[in-house]
């Protein structure tokens, strides 16, 4: 334990030196060795390996299980690798990246203007890293804020291929399935790199080592404590006192020979959860012969964060022993003293809501939001308006401006009923406040909330009463939203329309994210509707702008838009290359609305290049309570790989198709209505029966057929209606209503129509083309196609076509078990497979990919055992035809 001897020390270190524990070969041994040592065994092997293999290690227990006891004796002392460390603190909301921060500042390297985004941070860390072995110790992770997470995530994907140790500790008892921690701790129990230590109670037999001399009990300590290493130790330093009741009671027993004042001074500092600044003593009247007194208690040491308890469990005692209506007091003298020191506001609003102080905390937390806003870590941004909210006080305006924050920070993190309930109390407080911009400001908030639960009608209510406030601020983003659902009903003339008015009052009201906005939304039109070769890369020059001047929720929609053009006009390398790059954008900005929008589009151009398995794992992700909006194509693309394979058990699709249709009426798009109709028939066509839904197809192409931008659509559905012929058939179409290859399978000239489908890098409608060539022998290749596609229902339909034909030779299905199956393969292992395509090696895969060779290998050997392929040479040569390319 360091001596707690001087206010001013030890000075946290500084200028690029990294803070190495004292001692260098020799470690401690005491009670917290104790039935430990193969855990300790195991860390120390990371370490020493960490030069050539990084890894991850989790280590996992109830609090008091002598997680950090393990940790720190592992890293003090051993020359292997240099050591940064940083802490997660129990505050109400946690301070974006402040454990990232905390590693930054020991490796001496700056934080940087882009602190606040996760993946910058990130990839500076490794720069800090370099070439020198290094171990990065996390404590109490069970209060990680979610920036944080997304860096441990980037490292972790990267980690075997950096001399980098990662030591993670965190209450498992407290990580429940919506945790900011689990999708780091679902990432490294599929790391070969990442392992889990978990720390178990403490034996009889170590309990008695730990006991002796004592003359204690050792049994009656095990049926108390349950072997928690803490409790027991704490037991052992008092051998003389009954045994106590719980935890505290044996804290507090170290407080007994404490007098008031300093018992006091304990307990302020006890408020504290992120330990006590020096600089903060002498305005809480606490002296250095107090200090010394107070270290006697053995509940105290320093850190290079200043003074604080030597386990959250001793603090948590100290601070529940305050007396009612003793706490308000000390965190108000807290308050006053950080304020003095313009700390944190995320801590500042921690303190203030533990003094009751209501004004103090809807200040400081609503500046911790828009601290939290900015860096994008919006899930923080959200719960410190809520902090703010839930103190009484303010004028109707300030909390009905609370409230409209606070809705568009959870409809950027996808809670859109909550959105919603926040932006209707706010409409109403304006109201009452007869505050004509804010019930603007309301409606407008509320239109962009309905659109994405994927409800236009009540969007364009709500924007139409947005509209009738003409001067009001939120009149242009009224404006630009009307645009945005223009665009997505292909409505090319209102687009036009709607890019010069909100360009004109964009530069009339110096307003540059709108103007950004009204670029990005207009030029998005020219793609969609096909008239400007240029507009694409035009496109994207404004998006990347818009994200490097921080419009997060603007670049976004302009890459969700985007991606969605370009998998609707077949061109699936530009969306796969653009998705590669604007998901991450979404995580890393914590904007999980369209994160959710991306990966559904990424489902369906899975989907549409043939590698279901993939598709179908976007879609389970979305469904897995995604925004509404976001929904469409994951229900397709469910709905349709299960019929298409002819899934036992009975399952059709039709649950999925059902609630597609559903979001497909409600959101009244072209695109939608069309997809949804073609999926409807090409289940009919599937599984040989009749849909009274489909009565409707004529009427729709004749309605919807002849706008710009829904060739693709009209083309798909109607040639599934001409498959199905009979009433079903559709009428002629005019020429260029259907985009190239239908209109080719419309003519019936199937050849070419399979050709350019393989060309665009759609198998499977490649494969149907393919049936209706008048050479049987392509015709009866397409049917083993289908089947290697793993479209068992569509090859046996296909059987039935050919047969009603009168072609003789049909093959048999064949059994699955002998079928090598591309639309297997899951996203890591496409990932994989395309690299192969591309011919790297092992060695350049496993550097493109940050993992081992080895782990490399194993990958590479299950892609070509779903591919049904003995070498890689095979998959280059097949790479096309596989979609890899």
């Amino acid at each position: 334990m360091t001596p707690l001897t001087a206010l001013g020390a030890p000075p946290r270190p500084g200028g690029g030196e990294v803070f190495r524990d004292p001692a260098p070969g020799s470690y401690p041994v005491g009670v917290e060795l104790v039935e430990r040592e193969p855990q300790l065994e195991q860390l120390r092997t990371a370490l020493q390996r960490s030069h050539d293999q990084g890894c991850v290690v989790a280590v996992a227990g109830e609090a008091g299980a002598g997680k950090s006891a393990l940790v720190r004796v592992a890293t003090t002392g051993q020359q292997w690798t240099r050591v940064a460390r940083g802490l997660c603190d129990p505050l109400e909301t946690p301070r974006p990246l402040g454990p990232v921060r905390d590693l930054l500042a020991d490796l001496g390297a700056p934080v940087g203007a882009d602190a606040g985004s996760p993946v910058p941070v990130a990839e500076r860390l490794i720069e800090a890293v370099g070439t020198e072995p290094t171990t990065f110790v996390i404590e109490d992770a069970q209060w990680v804020d979610e920036a944080s997470v997304e860096v441990l995530r980037f490292l972790a994907r990267r980690v075997e291929t950096l001399p980098l140790v990662v030591l993670l500790t965190y209450r498992d008892g407290e990580i429940g399935p919506d945790h900011a921690l689990r999708p780091l701790l679902g990432d490294l129990a599929r790391l070969e790199a990442g392992r889990t230590i978990v720390l178990q109670g403490l034996s009889i037999g170590a309990i008695r080592t730990v006991l002796d001399g004592t003359g204690i009990d050792a049994p009656s300590v095990l049926a108390l404590t349950a072997g928690n290493p803490f409790f027991v130790t704490e037991i052992a330093r008092h051998p003389t006192e009954a045994l106590p009741a719980s935890v505290r009671d044996a804290v507090l027993a170290s407080t007994s020979a404490v007098d008031a004042a300093d018992l006091e001074a304990l307990q302020v500092i006890a408020t504290a959860p992120d330990s006590l600044d020096d600089r903060l003593l002498p305005a809480l009247e606490i002296d250095v012969p107090q200090l010394r007194r107070l270290e006697a208690t053995g509940l105290l040491v320093r850190s290079r964060r200043g003074v604080g308890f030597r386990h959250e469990l001793a603090r948590r005692a100290v601070e529940d022993s305050i007396p009612a209506g003793v706490a308000a007091s000390l965190h108000t003298r807290m308050l006053d003293a950080l304020e003095e020191l313009a700390a944190d506001p995320a801590v500042l609003a921690h303190h203030a809501h533990a003094a009751g102080d209501h004004e103090r905390t809807r200040r400081f937390a609503d500046r911790a939001a828009a601290e939290a806003g900015q860096a994008g870590s919006h899930r923080e941004a959200a719960a410190f308006l809520e902090l703010a909210l839930a103190h009484p006080g303010g004028d109707p305006g300030e909390r009905a401006a609370l409230l409209e924050r606070l809705s568009f920070q959870q409809y950027m993190v996808s809670r859109l009923p909550d959105a919603v309930d926040s932006i209707t109390e706010a409409a109403r407080l304006w109201a009452e406040a007869r505050d004509d911009d804010g019930v603007a400001a309301a409606h407008s908030r509320r239109a962009l909330v309905e659109y994405y639960s994927a409800r236009r009608a009540a969007a364009e209510r709500h924007i139409g009463l947005a509209l009738d406030h003409r001067d009001a601020p939120a009149y242009g983003a009224a404006r630009s939203l009307e645009m945005l659902l223009a665009f997505r009903r292909n409505d090319a003339e209102a687009t036009a329309l709607g890019r010069v008015e909100t360009r004109t009052l964009a530069v009339e009201r110096a307003d540059d994210e709108l103007l950004v906005r009204s670029e990005i939304l207009g030029t998005a039109g020219d793609v969609l509707m096909g008239d400007d070769p240029a507009a694409r890369e035009r496109l994207l020059t404004l998006v990347h702008d818009a994200a490097a001047r921080l419009f997060d929720e603007t670049a976004s929609t302009g890459w969700s838009q985007l991606a969605a053009i370009d998998v609707e006009q077949r061109r699936f390398r530009d969306a796969e290359s653009l998705l590669s790059h604007s998901l991450p954008f979404t995580v890393d900005r914590d904007i999980p609305i369209c994160e959710q929008w991306q990966t559904g589009v990424r489902s369906r151009l899975q989907f549409e290049r043939g590698h279901w398995e993939a598709g179908l794992e976007d879609a389970r992700t979305v469904l897995d309570g995604g925004a509404p909006i976001a929904s469409l194509w994951p229900h397709l693309v469910a709905a349709l790989v299960t019929v298409r394979r002819g899934e036992p058990e009975g399952d059709d699709g039709s649950e999925h198709l059902a609630h597609a249709v559903a979001l497909a009426d409600l959101m009244d798009e072209p695109l939608a209505r069309l997809a949804v109709m073609a999926a409807l028939a090409e289940r009919a066509w599937l599984l040989d029966v009749d849909d009274p839904r489909l009565a409707d197809a004529g009427r729709l192409l004749d309605e919807v057929g002849g706008l710009p931008g829904v060739q693709w659509s009209t083309g798909r559905l109607a040639v599934w209606l001409q498959r199905l012929g009979g009433e079903h058939a559709p009428a002629a179409l005019a020429a260029g209503t259907v985009a190239e290859p239908s209109a080719l399978e419309l003519a019936g000239r199937f050849d070419e129509a399979a050709a350019r489908w393989t060309e665009l890098g759609a198998p499977y409608e490649a494969a149907l083309a393919r049936i209706g060539s008048s050479d049987e022998q392509v015709a009866v290749a397409a049917v083993s196609d289908l089947e290697t596609m793993g479209a068992w229902a569509a090859a046996e339909r296909a059987r039935g076509a050919l047969r009603q034909r009168g072609v003789s030779r049909v093959p048999a299905r064949r059994r699955a078990t002998t079928v090598a199956n591309p639309s297997g393969l899951t996203s890591r292992q496409l990932d994989v497979a395309r690299l192969v395509a591309l011919g790297l090696t092992n060695a350049e895969l496993a550097q493109k990919l940050f993992i081992s060779p080895r782990t490399a290998d194993h990958h590479v050997s299950a892609v070509l055992t779903k591919l049904g392929l003995g070498t890689r040479r095979e998959v280059v040569r097949r790479a096309t035809e596989l979609g890899l390319v």
